[in-house]
């Protein structure tokens, strides 16, 4: 029997409350360590705060975070958030331009594109599913670029 989830996968859904983020973050940590793979927390911790905040701040209803191996690649982790919102945030489709580096907000998505080794967005079909923002880490080649590309010191 074809399996429908990848050998691990964890989804928590999150009630609209400012300490979600924190609590999915802990579990993220946790699953990582007890999946051996604790070196990749840090980068996968930055992708779920960004995408986990953005869904906060810019949604009313609830959301959830889903951790689990990469799509095409079992050696990634993907770091995925649901919310009830179908738009796109104009920052995450490709080719996109960057954000302003020294800008005192909106960097969030423009940091899940800078750090992930791959990233996208599905908006569900019948415009009321919401919308599914991920993003991987831990490949062997980076597609999102690095952290540095592109940027320049703000003074």
């Amino acid at each position: 029997m074809d399996k429908v989830s990848p050998p691990w996968a964890y989804t928590i859904q999150l009630p609209h409350d400012p300490r979600a983020p924190g609590i999915a973050r802990g579990l993220l940590r946790l699953v990582l360590e007890a999946h051996g793979r604790s070196e990749l927390t840090e980068e996968a911790e930055l992708l779920g705060s960004e995408l986990l905040t953005n869904a906060h701040l810019h949604t009313a209803g609830p959301y959830a975070l889903r951790l689990g191996p990469g799509a095409l690649d079992p050696g990634r982790v993907r770091v995925a958030v649901w919310d009830d919102d179908p738009k796109v945030p104009a920052g995450f489709e490709r080719g996109a331009p960057r954000a302003d580096a020294c800008a005192e907000g909106g960097r969030g998505l423009f940091l899940v594109r800078a750090y992930a080794d791959d990233w996208g967005a599905y908006s569900f079909p019948d415009g009321r599913g919401g919308k599914l923002l991920w993003a991987e880490c831990g490949g062997a080649g980076r597609r999102g670029g690095g952290a540095g590309s592109g940027s320049a010191l703000c003074r």
